[in-house]
């Protein structure tokens, strides 16, 4: 039996964590799995040491404000590996915190493998170098990335976009409809902040603004926020209730509400890519601290900042970013995607190219069969069940 401690710092990485533990034990019933993550990892039979609920920091200042509770945590995950000696960590995401626990699995004898790896084709390209050196094998999801890991000496397998077997709908658009009691008469639009208390912060306000003044214009707008598993209800309800306006709010079965739902206002990140999966049209925000963003000016260096233009190479969907980002450009940017009939085609047009552009179904698959050979070439090969 193998022992698998896997690593995930918020909601996103939570369900890669769980589609890998479930591909996993598809492999081998009897495998151990366990580490840090979030409520789908457990569903997913992961025993999950520490909780994400409340890791939701990003960006440099607000990292730095929290270092003590993060190399805190850092060491105890450290002390769990001593005790457990897994075959292989995965780290998924969460790249700062992520890369420095591999380093610390590294040096104890742990081999690593990475999944959704830090962005190094993004920006600080000679992160890769690093990464190279600490990690024993990367599962790549871009091409791209592959391709800046593979020359910076990494072991590199291309395995596709995880997203692709993930992002579909479980049931029909009528009993979508049904479900989430929305009229399919009227259009849908999403309100999409993010996973973690300082995005919702930052954004909802901006996006429940937009909204009111979207609603003046398609009166018969219908407007959802699906929760993430790591942000109260409380705190959201709290942040509506200034506002003049219903909003739904869900819990489950996203993809579904995302398939029937017209446009959304999107926060940067995993999100957008899920909406292209299901062509649906965004437009994608983000504000970040001022000295976070002006250290990201200086180091990233690609023209598009979502994650849909980057796969396309081009701009498909607007984007909206710090000053830029306010309750009328968000208006003047959507109500195209409501009403214009010739800019929905070019948009499921361009939508459809991103699709084509992440590779084929089936790399949740082979992630898992690439841990099972780290963890196998650590252990000596001796496993009956591979």
């Amino acid at each position: 039996m193998y022992k698998v401690m896997i690593s995930v710092g918020e909601a996103s990485g939570d369900l890669h964590g769980a589609s890998v533990a479930n591909a996993l034990k598809n492999i081998q019933p009897d495998i151990k799995l366990f580490g840090m993550g979030g409520q789908a990892m457990r569903s997913a039979g992961v025993d999950v040491v520490h909780d994400i609920a409340d890791l939701g920091v990003i960006g440099f200042v607000e990292v730095v404000k929290n270092l003590p509770r993060l190399f805190k945590l850092r060491d105890s995950l450290v002390e769990l590996m001593h005790f457990e000696r897994p075959d292989v960590l995965v780290v998924i995401d969460y790249p700062d915190f992520n890369m420095r626990l591999a380093a610390k699995a590294k040096e104890i004898g742990i081999p690593v493998v990475s999944y959704i790896s830090p962005s190094a084709w993004a920006w600080r390209k000679g992160r890769a170098k690093d990464v190279a050196k600490v990690v024993d094998r990367l599962a790549a999801i871009f091409p791209f990335e592959a391709d800046v890991y593979r020359e910076a000496g990494a072991n590199v397998t291309f395995v596709g976009h995880p997203l692709l077997d993930i992002v579909k709908p479980s049931m029909s658009r009528a009993d979508a409809y049904s479900f989430f009691t929305a009229d399919p008469n009227n259009p849908i639009v999403l309100l999409l902040p993010g996973s973690r208390t300082q995005e919702i912060t930052n954004l909802l306000p901006v996006m429940l603004a937009a909204a009111e003044k979207i609603v003046k214009q398609v009166p018969d707008c219908q407007f959802y926020l699906p929760v993430a598993s790591t942000i109260s209800r409380e705190m959201l309800q709290n942040i509506l209730k200034n506002y003049s306006l219903k909003v739904t709010l869900t819990d489950e079965n996203t993809y579904d509400l995302m398939s029937i739902a017209n446009t959304a206002i999107a926060a940067s990140g995993t999100v957008t890519l899920e909406a292209a999966l299901l062509k649906l049209p965004c437009v994608v925000i983000y504000k970040m601290a001022t000295l976070t963003y002006w250290l990201g000016k200086l180091l990233v260096k690609i023209p598009h900042f979502s994650l849909p233009n980057i796969v396309a190479g081009r701009q498909v969907i607007p984007e909206l970013l710090q000053d830029a980002v306010s309750a009328d450009q968000i208006t003047r940017k959507i109500l195209p995607m409501l009403l214009d009939n010739q800019e929905k085609n070019r948009l499921q047009h361009d939508l459809t190219e991103v699709r084509q552009k992440l590779g084929d179904i089936g790399a949740v698959d082979r992630v898992a069969r690439v841990i099972i050979e780290v963890a196998q070439a650590k252990s000596g090969g001796n496993n009956e069940h591979i």
